[in-house]
């Protein structure tokens, strides 16, 4: 039997097959094109994105799902078709396929059917799922037990998920609409306002991981080509860590705020389990320089940063597909 970890986010799909590791890691991105008589799929994952701020008039990028939330159910459907594809899931394959979907710690039964209806639509033998904050702990190596309750945050690209759980259940724990996406469009403002030039969303995503931190006196540099905002000419200005720091906290600062309202919440028996064990941070905003130390020291509790940031979700995801006491606990069947 094929046994996949499909972690479907705002900005890439991920895909873990068990055997095999990771197979797959893509942006979640359709490209599809207006016709007079209806619209056409062009292409699909990297090679759509890579379209973005390039594509003819009547050619549209569109992420079908936003802020964790499956906003173009048909076009999710083909996409992941498209993925299992390129990883030799067929269509007869996958009446033998087994996958775990990891879904946001906030997701409704609503959310759940679309992700039902898309595995029937694409053969799936068998789904389970499971939230992301289990999974992110879980693929950072942490054992859990019902007695020892754990507190993560994953800061993804539309979505922040913070949760306090063990392996008796969910103790707190909501998803909050911020996270990379929202400092990428302020980067595009803030070029725009401050230095006169035009860039795009794929420009400022690799501008935020080359340059941006929350190390103090940090100065990494680099020049950023765009079209000047009043001419329309190309245009190239130099960014340094110094231009993105105050973006970059706007966003930080807020997420820090909404963990320490959830600990100022727990019980204190939970409380002190969290002083003792720390915060658990995954998910891709993590990996910016310093901002492990920024958030320890801001909210003056120490912090655990996952080797894996990117990937801790489907790895955890792995771990409970493949244990039966963990996919009795922390993962439902679809």
């Amino acid at each position: 039997m094929i046994r996949l970890i499909i972690d479907v986010g705002s900005w890439t799909t991920k895909i873990y097959m068990l055997g095999c590791g990771v197979v797959l890691s893509e942006a979640t991105c359709v490209a599809v094109q207006d016709a007079g008589d209806g619209v056409t799929i062009k292409s699909f994952g990297d090679d759509a994105r890579s379209l973005s701020g390039r594509a003819a008039y009547n050619t549209r990028i569109i992420n079908p799902v936003c802020e964790g939330e499956v906003v173009q159910p048909r076009l999710l459907s083909a996409l992941l078709a498209y993925f299992l594809e390129k990883v030799e899931v067929t269509r007869r394959k996958a009446k033998n396929c087994e996958i775990m979907f990891i879904v946001p710690c906030s997701a409704s039964e609503k959310l759940l059917d679309i992700y039902r209806n898309i595995a029937e639509e694409l053969n799936i033998g068998r789904i389970y799922f499971t939230r992301t904050p289990y999974a992110a702990l879980i693929g950072q190596g942490v054992g859990l037990t019902p007695a020892h309750p754990v507190f993560t945050v994953d800061v993804g690209y539309g979505k922040t998920e913070i949760a306090v759980f063990s392996l008796d259940g969910m103790i707190s724990g909501f998803s909050i609409n911020l996270g990379g996406g929202n400092i990428d469009v302020h980067i595009m403002d803030l070029l725009y306002e401050d230095f006169s030039i035009k860039i795009g969303a794929l420009t400022a995503e690799k501008l935020k991981n080359v340059v941006g931190s929350l190390l103090k006196d940090d100065n990494k540099m680099t020049v950023v080509d765009g079209r000047d905002a009043s001419g329309g000419a190309p245009s190239s200005v130099a960014i340094n860590s110094s231009h993105l720091e105050e973006v970059i906290k706007l966003y930080v600062d807020k997420i820090i705020e909404y963990t320490r309202s959830v600990l100022a919440e727990l019980p204190a028996e939970v409380s002190s389990a969290v002083v003792h064990g720390g915060i658990y941070l995954t998910g891709g905003l993590t990996r910016l320089d310093g901002f492990a130390e920024y958030f320890a020291e801001h909210l003056g509790v120490s912090v655990n940063q996952s080797d894996e940031p990117v990937f801790a979700s489907v790895l955890g995801g792995c771990t409970i597909l493949s244990s039966p006491k963990l996919c009795s606990a922390l993962a439902t069947l679809g």
